[in-house]
């Protein structure tokens, strides 16, 4: 019995780390973060978590878009520095009742040592995320034109 419930538990961990993943194009950081900004809607309490992402992307120290649908993400901005976020293979959210929570929850950054560190949400907001494709697709486009010197 208590095998069983070991693995189950494993499975709903493994189930809540994410792997880094979503392209920006070609944006350098500072493009990045204010493509995201500027694709942020007012702060919300909270948004929907059932264990599952689809991808993030480290903006800053200070902020990652968190995505849980190919057409929907979030804005997450910590309390202070959220150490390792940028090079993190991996990182985890705490949540409540299937909800992630500014104020309360926190992004796990996972490093290669093994420890968690935490980083508390302070704010999160909604994006526009067919602006941020869009961004994104203009970004890369430019630099196409650019290396094919049109």
């Amino acid at each position: 019995m208590q095998l069983k419930v070991l693995a189950a538990a494993a499975v709903l961990c493994g189930m809540m780390v994410l792997p880094g993943c979503a392209s920006t194009g070609s944006l350098d950081d500072g493009q990045k973060l204010a493509t995201y900004r500027s694709a942020a809607g007012e702060p919300v309490n909270s948004f929907s978590y059932l264990g599952r992402i689809n991808g993030w992307t480290p903006l800053d120290d200070r902020n990652i878009a968190v995505w849980t649908r190919p057409s929907e993400a979030f804005l997450l901005t910590f309390d202070g520095r959220c150490q390792d976020i940028d090079f993190t293979p991996m990182i985890s959210l705490t949540s409540q009742a299937n909800r992630v929570y500014a104020g309360f929850d926190k992004v796990m950054v996972h490093n290669r040592s093994s420890i968690q560190l935490p980083c508390r949400i302070s704010e999160i907001r909604p994006l526009d995320t067919t602006k941020i494709k869009a961004a994104e697709k203009a970004a890369r486009d430019g630099a196409q034109a650019e290396a094919s010197g049109t």
